[in-house]
């Protein structure tokens, strides 16, 4: 098992045992002066985590040159957490997010809701134009990887939903692991040791299963507000294998397009043609 990976279970183990410790000390009266029991637990947590966001921050650094694809939407998107403005574009390594993007759905300028101070906390994820919008296939490709059973929940772009996603919602989907953190998600073998995913979709919006081949321009989902998302978006991302735990970012182009820098509004207009669905 590669060490990154090794030291992410055992740090989502840790974790796991430290609030079972927490609780037997609620619930039964365990007590805090068993040192001998919580110093050895907390030195072996903080290395622990001190050993995690190392590995979690591992970046070759000799990048590949950028791969084009096709755009994975069509219609009026913006950019959101993009490679062009910095890397790593979400703050971390991890997961093989070095050169991912967010792209939000915004049909026309102020097309979707704002963020608020305080009010509304919430809003239906129906309110957003990106919600339920289709995703397509970046390049002809084989699916490895398909999850939609998660729920889509509200959205979280009020200050008080954000904070709560940020301090608490965020720190437990990252304990449980990828599958909680990119939500509902899906991933292509582009080939030559390209793999594309993507994040946040639609629960049950799902078309395509591990094993299909698909031709670019072809419908594999809809865009959703699942996982560790502030609102219905697409989180889009090239990697070098197909397991976000252990893989590399690779940069991106769009053809056509380029990279789109944060808050930059992008046009595809023209559709590629659909792929057909084959064993």
């Amino acid at each position: 098992m590669p060490v990154g990976k090794l030291f992410r279970r055992v740090y989502r183990l840790s974790w796991v045992a430290f609030f079972v410790l927490v609780l037997l000390e609620v619930t039964v009266g365990l007590p805090f002066a068993m040192y001998w029991v919580w110093l050895p637990a907390l030195i072996s947590l903080a290395i622990l985590v001190g050993a995690s966001a190392r590995a979690r921050r591992v970046q070759r650094r000799d990048p590949r040159d950028p791969v084009e694809t096709e755009p994975p939407v069509r219609g009026r998107w913006a950019a959101l957490n993009s490679p062009a403005e910095r890397t790593p574009s979400h703050g971390t390594h991890g997961y093989g997010q070095t050169y991912a993007i967010d792209v939000l759905a915004e049909p026309a300028e102020g097309g979707r809701p704002g963020f608020r101070a305080l009010w509304p906390l919430v809003r239906r994820n129906r309110d957003f134009p990106a919600f339920g919008e289709p995703l397509y296939a970046v390049a002809d490709a084989t699916v490895v990887h398909t999850e939609d059973r998660q729920r889509d929940h509200l959205s979280r772009n009020s200050l008080p939903a954000v904070l709560y996603l940020m301090l608490v919602e965020a720190s437990l989907r990252d304990i449980a692991g990828v599958r909680k953190v990119f939500g509902n998600h899906v991933v292509l073998d582009l080939g030559d040791g390209v793999y594309a995913a993507y994040g946040h979709l639609q629960r049950g919006s799902v078309t395509v299963r591990p094993g299909d081949r698909v031709r670019a321009g072809r419908q594999i989902a809809r865009c959703g507000n699942s996982g560790n998302s502030t609102e219905a978006h697409l989180h889009f991302q090239l990697m070098d294998g197909p397991d976000p735990d252990t893989a590399v970012g690779i940069p991106f182009r769009w053809r056509g397009i380029g990279v789109p820098a944060n808050g930059e509004a992008f046009v595809v207009e023209k559709p590629a043609p659909d792929g057909m669905r084959t064993p």
